[in-house]
């Protein structure tokens, strides 16, 4: 088989294992202490914020605010009546008919009623506020996860359990780990106000999950294994990622464009070089030294030695020797190596075989040609 180099755009990626890690993971717990009187959710329901989840008995709460009302309603009454005993004693002890420290009491006594007013108002504002937290909404929007307790139950506010556990899923986001030698590429893209898109695959890295933003990085690296996290939000709009999932992140630092493309399969190697078995416009191979940068998926960057359009030996090259008469195959095509599919050596009785010198491994394409060696 016989490719074409291509000019196009190929991707740098930074590789690294994650998990999906919600940005808010809440565990509802009851404020006050009471009997669970009734649950108002499902097990694995797409909740919104606020939405009521639960409700406490209410009852003995309604009670303490009732006294409170009513303790409020008597200490008012006590204060009215002590601002008018105060008048009273004003008006009196410029006639002497009374003394003067009882006019002070009196004073003290208004303070007294006015610091009980308070106390009251407190008690009452406490106990609207238990009877608030009698009903238990959800603080954020998620999705709630198995029930823990059961209605009937007493539940209390020091309980360690908590009543449900709601997971933000929307958005969502990834944290990953990249080497310490990655880290000064994305912070000076980071520096720079770029928006690096990082693609989450699943644990065979054989499937794109979802495609997300490079949010922040960590503020340490791991010592002990040359890490550091970073993490990276995804909006998850079709729940593709899974709060714990394993993934494999990809990040994308650069994206180079119009450079030299060939499949990494006709990327031959040996001990000395690495090259292609070029095919010439008179269909004889030929063996070319080039250079190579950026690999990704089944694309390799060509940095020197071929240009857009020259043709290369994908398959077959086992065969190949310096100066071998091919018929190119190209996809769907035959003969031409200005067409677009395997190059195999024409019959060429009593052809000579170049020297070889050592043999040449196998690369990245699978390759075992024996390219002649530079003399």
């Amino acid at each position: 088989m016989a490719v074409k180099a291509q000019a196009g755009s190929i991707g740098v990626y930074f590789d690294g294992l994650g998990a999906v890690t919600p940005v808010y993971t809440v565990t509802v717990r009851s404020r006050v202490d009471g009997e669970l009187m009734a649950v108002h959710y499902q097990e694995g329901e797409i909740v919104q914020k606020g939405a009521l989840l639960a409700e406490i008995d209410p009852r003995p709460f309604q009670v303490q605010l009732t006294q409170a009302q009513g303790q409020l309603a008597r200490d008012q009454a006590l204060l009215d009546n002590a601002r008018v005993d105060l008048a009273r004693y004003e008006t009196l002890i410029k006639q002497n008919a009374v003394p003067e420290q009882q006019l002070v009491t009196q004073k003290a006594l208004i303070e007294q009623y006015q610091g009980a007013i308070q106390t009251d108002q407190g008690a009452i504002d406490s106990a609207r506020l238990n009877l608030t937290y009698s009903k238990i909404t959800a603080p954020i929007a998620g999705r709630i996860g198995l029930r823990l307790v059961d209605p009937g139950n007493i539940v209390h506010a020091t309980d360690t359990n908590g009543l449900l556990v709601i997971t933000q899923l929307q958005p969502i986001s990834v944290i990953f780990t990249i080497s310490e030698d990655q880290l000064p590429v994305v912070v000076r893209k980071m520096q720079a106000g770029a928006h690096l898109r990082v693609d989450a695959y699943d644990r065979d890295m054989t499937t794109k999950l979802a495609s997300g933003t490079l949010a922040t990085i960590d503020n340490q690296i791991d010592q002990t294994t040359g890490t550091l996290k970073l993490r990276a939000n995804f909006d998850n709009s079709r729940n593709e990622l899974f709060p714990n999932q394993f993934v494999n992140a990809r990040l994308l630092v650069e994206q180079k464009n119009g450079v030299t493309l060939i499949p990494t399969a006709a990327v031959q190697r040996n001990n000395q070089m690495t090259y292609v078995w070029l095919v010439k416009p008179d269909s004889k191979v030929t063996v070319q030294q080039i250079g190579t940068g950026v690999s990704e998926g089944i694309q390799t960057e060509v940095t020197s030695g071929l240009k857009p359009g020259d043709v290369a030996v994908m398959t077959g090259v086992d065969k190949l020797q310096e100066d071998t008469q091919v018929n190119a195959q190209f996809e769907g095509a035959r003969g031409n190596p200005n067409q677009a599919g395997a190059a195999s050596p024409a019959n060429q009785p009593g052809a000579a075989k170049p020297n070889t010198g050592q043999g040449a491994v196998r690369g990245a394409g699978g390759g075992k040609g024996r390219p002649q060696q530079p003399q």
